[in-house]
Parts: structure tokens; C-alpha cells; sequence
């Protein structure tokens, strides 16, 4: 017999330690669908409109921070740069201010370059990894259908970029004058992974404490770590041997033996305030898609908006960069040369401003009340806000190594 119960009005009194049974029926009907376009009513999309939205709010910071830069490359160092090359004695090059009086100290290798050089390298290894999975994600390789293939194919993507990383930072290891290029391919190999893995365990060993089925088996895990140590550290190790081996590049300019002294700065010049700034622009270019992200990771919704994300992941590379090499070119005007770790953090910064969000987002958009929930969330936001600091700051940090090798290289210095 068949019934269809919509709400029981006769409650079932519940007795202690008596069983309690419950069942249901199913009745399958054929259906005309084709089994390929099954998945379509969860997968269309309805809300474009807000994405467009986005998307124009994003160039438009583009296009204002690109009229920024044009100004800055055409107007301000044309003329900086011929005014420059006309003066005739020393004296009058003495006089001169801004960003070509620290030509002798720009080039100067920052403190702690071994971190750096690991930081640039990582970052090399997810652009690498983010890039490739986009495109095939966009090309409809990477369907939600298959679940966790996503998932799967940014690990393998990860773990074969490493060859990259080695490259990038043992080259610029090299061109710091460095020597143990071994120290720092070993460092790339092991320090984003390690404390990514740690806080991964720690939070799957929560999940095991209660008993969840969510929980990573521990054959995954296994397989994890020989992804790690059998694929990732060796192709990092390869590619550091052949960045190491490849030339340096050469600095436009010579550096003075003894250090500028660097004059006082302006309030707004302060380190952290220019670097807290400089990650407003790249999270402002990403956060409407963002909210989709979270929503569909957190509130069980589906994104498939690859092509939407693909643009805006564009957006974010073109802000990141520009951004950087405007409070760059600031920082330098005021004799200010220590721009090393300056360029990578303050694009950098959107990170922070990307795990600030997902803290809102909690607060806002999502009721979990468990410990171990709110635990679980923020410490997967924390893997991702990092992983963001490293792929914008290594951006924000190449934008600024080519302009600043762009406009040294313009000058005539004898």
C-alpha cells in the first residue's frame, strides 16, 4: 500500500530503551533526461547578473590602477630619466632627489633573502598549480560530478610544479650572491608543505576524536605524504640544481659597498601602513566570487562559475602587480630602497584581509555552534588565506623586480 505522509499529526510516543523503527518507500520514474545532462538543473547558474557586477566593479580598479602606472612609466620617468641623463657634473647629480639617488643600494640583497628566496619559489609553485587547474577547470575537464576531482588535480598539479619552485628560488638565491643552493631548495621542498600538513592533521585528528566518518583515512594520508616525499621534494631538488646552474641575472646598476642611510619617512610611508593598504585593491578585485567560494564549500551549494573565476583570477594577477609597483615606485621616490620584502607583502597582504572576511562570513552566514566545527573552519581558512599570501606576494613581488630592473636600467651611470 502506498501513502504519502506529509506531516504526522498523531505523535509516536517514544519509550525508554524500546526500539524505535523507521522506514520509507521509494518510487522510481523513468525520466526523459539524458543521463549526460543530468547534473544540469543543480549546475545552471541563475545569478550571472551579480558576477558581471563584479567583474566591471574589478577593472574598474584595474583600469584605475593601470592609468596610474601608464603615469607613472610615460610622464614621470621619461622625463625623470632624460633630465637625469642630461645633468653634467656630480654636483648636480648630487642634487638630484627621489628614486635615482638609492641606484647604489636598490640591488642591495635584503635581510633574511634565504626566506625570500623560499617564499618566491612557493609562490612560482602555486601560480603554476592555480593556473593550469583553471584552465583545464574552465575547458570543462573538471567536472563537479566527479567529486573530489578538483581536489585531485590541484595536489597532482601541486606536487609536479615543484620543479618550478626549485628553479625560481635557487635562481634568485644565486643572483644574492648565495652558495648553499641545496639549503634553500630543501627549504622550498619542506616549508610550505610542513606547516600546511601540520595544521591538516591536527585537524583531521579532531574529526577522528569524534568519531566522523569526514575524517581522512589514514591510507590517504599515507598517500599524501609520498606525493610529498616521493614526487614533490625530488622534481624541487631538480629544478634548484638547474636554477642554481643557469646564470644569475646581472644588476642594471653597481651597489655601494656601505649602505645609504635611508632619510625619515613620511606617516604614510610607514612599512605597515603602505603594506595594509596595498592588499585592500587585490581583495576588493576577488570578494563577490569569493562569497561564492565560501558558499559553495560551506553551505553545500554547487560553483561552476569557472569561466567568471578564471576572469577574475586574471583581474587579481593585473591589480596585484600594479598595486605593488605603485607604492614600489612611492617607497622609492623617498629614498626609501629596502624594497625586497615591501613588494612581497604588500600585495601579500590580501591574505589577511581574505581570512578577516572568512571570520565575518562565520559570524554572519553560517550557524555552527560545535567546537570543533568553528575549529575546523577557521583552521582550513587559514590554510587558504596563506596559500593566498604566498601566489599574490610572489606576484607583487616579480611585478616590482621587472619594473625596478626597467627603470635602472634606463639610467646612464658611470
Amino acid at each position: 500500500m502506498k501513502r504519502m505522509v506529509v506531516n504526522s499529526n498523531t505523535p509516536l510516543e517514544v519509550e525508554v530503551n524500546k526500539e524505535i523503527i523507521f522506514s520509507y518507500d521509494v518510487e522510481y520514474q523513468e525520466s526523459d533526461v539524458k543521463w549526460a545532462s543530468r547534473w544540469d538543473s543543480y549546475l545552471l547558474m541563475s545569478d550571472d547578473q551579480i558576477h558581471w557586477f563584479s567583474i566591471v566593479n574589478s577593472l574598474m580598479i584595474v583600469l584605475f590602477l593601470t592609468g596610474m602606472v601608464a603615469m607613472i612609466m610615460l610622464r614621470t620617468l621619461y622625463r625623470d630619466i632624460s633630465k637625469y641623463n642630461e645633468l653634467e657634473t656630480q654636483e648636480e647629480a648630487l642634487e638630484e632627489t627621489g628614486w635615482k639617488l638609492v641606484h647604489g643600494d636598490v640591488f642591495r640583497p635584503p635581510s633574511n633573502s634565504d626566506l625570500l628566496c623560499v617564499y618566491v619559489g612557493t609562490g612560482v609553485q602555486f601560480l603554476g598549480m592555480v593556473l593550469v587547474t583553471m584552465i583545464f577547470a574552465v575547458l570543462g575537464f573538471l567536472s563537479p560530478s566527479n567529486r573530489g576531482g578538483l581536489m585531485t588535480a590541484m595536489l597532482l598539479l601541486w606536487v609536479s610544479m615543484g620543479i618550478f619552485a626549485g628553479y625560481a628560488s635557487t635562481n634568485l638565491y644565486k643572483m644574492f650572491k648565495g652558495a648553499e643552493w641545496k639549503k634553500i631548495a630543501a627549504k622550498t621542498a619542506f616549508m610550505f608543505p610542513a606547516i600546511v600538513f601540520v595544521i591538516f592533521f591536527v585537524l583531521n585528528a579532531l574529526i577522528w576524536g569524534q568519531k566522523s566518518s569526514g575524517a581522512v583515512p589514514f591510507g590517504t594520508m599515507f598517500a599524501l605524504v609520498f606525493l610529498w616525499f616521493g614526487i614533490s621534494v625530488p622534481l624541487v631538488i631538480v629544478g634548484g640544481y638547474v636554477g642554481f646552474k643557469k646564470p644569475a641575472m646581472e644588476d642594471p646598476v653597481k651597489t655601494n659597498k656601505i649602505p645609504r642611510q635611508i632619510p625619515e619617512q613620511a606617516w604614510y610611508m610607514n612599512p605597515i601602513f603602505s603594506i595594509l593598504i596595498g592588499g585592500i585593491l587585490p581583495f576588493g578585485a576577488v570578494f563577490i566570487e569569493l562569497f561564492f567560494i565560501l558558499t559553495s564549500i560551506w553551505l553545500n551549494q554547487f560553483y561552476y562559475m569557472f569561466g567568471f573565476l578564471f576572469l577574475v583570477f586574471i583581474i587579481l594577477l593585473i591589480t596585484c602587480a600594479e598595486i605593488t609597483i605603485v607604492l614600489c615606485y612611492f617607497q622609492l621616490c623617498s629614498e626609501d630602497y629596502k624594497w625586497w620584502w615591501r613588494s612581497y607583502l604588500t600585495s601579500g597582504s590580501s591574505g589577511l584581509y581574505l581570512f578577516l572576511y572568512a571570520a565575518f562570513y562565520f559570524f554572519t552566514k553560517l550557524e555552527i555552534t560545535k567546537l570543533v566545527s568553528g575549529l575546523l573552519y577557521f583552521g582550513y581558512m587559514l590554510i587558504a588565506s596563506y596559500a593566498f599570501f604566498v601566489l599574490t606576494g610572489t606576484i607583487g613581488f616579480y611585478a616590482c623586480f621587472c619594473f625596478t630592473r626597467l627603470i635602472y636600467s634606463s639610467l646612464k651611470i658611470d
